[in-house]
């Protein structure tokens, strides 16, 4: 079994590249034969995880976060369309957010995710595949896509150095409430279903849990049942926007009269006015999209967890 680890050394804001010790240190007492590499630039990941599957790495790593994350699946998903097709994916906890791993059951800290790497439990797990902003001829995506409201929060969390995790999200839903409030009319489409036309704050397509280090986006979704979980919520005041956070966080949204909580295959959605933001597990497809289409992929990646 060869294991290829990429590390993200800015993930986490530096915390990667200070593990580096501690993730050899582990995997070497542990027997694995590895190879550990770093990133440099956009979408090298994407560009290491292609080329490993490709030399015969049974297992890529990713030491990093959920954006580095989805570099190297949409790499290992370009090895696939060339024929490689056995590679399982794991995930060394270093983020800011560890949405995927913490929807998933891979544990949240380095230490853990570390001894999870090592008892190489598998499991597989559906993806996720978006067309359109700036990918055209689509992303793959593991854990979810947002649009309106919460890519702009991630926008901000971004920017924010000084914290990481659940805190910058935070504080970035509160930068975004007095600059992000002027949502577009979007019109949703579920399979087949009649479309919904609305002001929306938001729509998120879930296949993990959460988003943003800790919001529960999506608390009943199921990464293996070949489902999105969407969560929709209509545009409201700021006030009323803030007075939902605690919803948000404990998974109960749906009990609020402006969030409506859905289940699709595909999932097209379309302003009819404004553009809109969005992201693929935190990364931009877009800041000014005005169209994207989601299908599920089921059980489509493995996984150690």
């Amino acid at each position: 079994m060869k294991y290829y680890i990429i590390v993200n050394p800015i993930s986490g804001r530096g915390l990667a590249g200070k593990s580096i010790p501690q993730i050899e240190s582990t995997i070497t007492k542990a027997g694995l034969d590895y190879t550990l590499v770093t990133t440099n630039k956009q979408w090298h990941a994407a560009e290491l995880a292609k080329n490993a599957a490709q030399s015969g790495y049974d297992v890529i790593v990713c030491a990093s976060g959920d954006g580095t994350l989805n570099e190297a699946l949409n790499g290992l998903m370009q090895a696939r369309k060339t024929g490689f097709t056995k590679n399982a994916i794991a995930v060394l906890t270093i983020g800011t957010g560890n949405d995927f791993a913490g929807s998933v059951g891979i544990p949240t800290n380095l230490k853990d995710s570390l001894q999870t790497l090592i008892l190489n439990r598998r499991k597989k797990v559906d993806l996720g595949l978006v067309k359109g902003g700036d990918y055209p001829d689509g992303r793959y995506f593991c854990n979810g896509i947002g649009v309106g409201f919460d890519a702009a929060v991630g926008h901000e969390a971004v920017k924010i150095r000084w914290t990481r995790g659940l805190p910058a999200y935070l504080i970035g839903v509160i930068k975004t409430v007095f600059i992000y409030y002027n949502p577009p009319t979007l019109e949703i489409i579920l399979d087949n279903e009649k479309p919904i036309q609305q002001v929306s704050l938001m729509v998120s397509v879930m296949n993990g849990k959460r988003m943003g280090g800790g919001f529960q986006m999506a608390p009943e979704s199921k990464a293996d049942d070949g489902l999105f979980d969407l969560c929709i919520a209509e545009s409201a005041s700021r006030a009323r926007i803030l007075g939902m956070i605690p919803h948000f966080l404990r998974g109960t949204q749906g009990t609020q009269p402006e969030v409506k909580m859905r289940r699709a295959k595909r999932v097209s959605i379309r302003s009819l006015d404004k553009t809109f933001p969005a992201h693929a597990d935190g990364e931009f497809i877009c800041l000014a999209g005005s169209s994207l289409t989601v299908e599920i992929l089921a059980q489509e990646l493995e996984i150690v967890f």
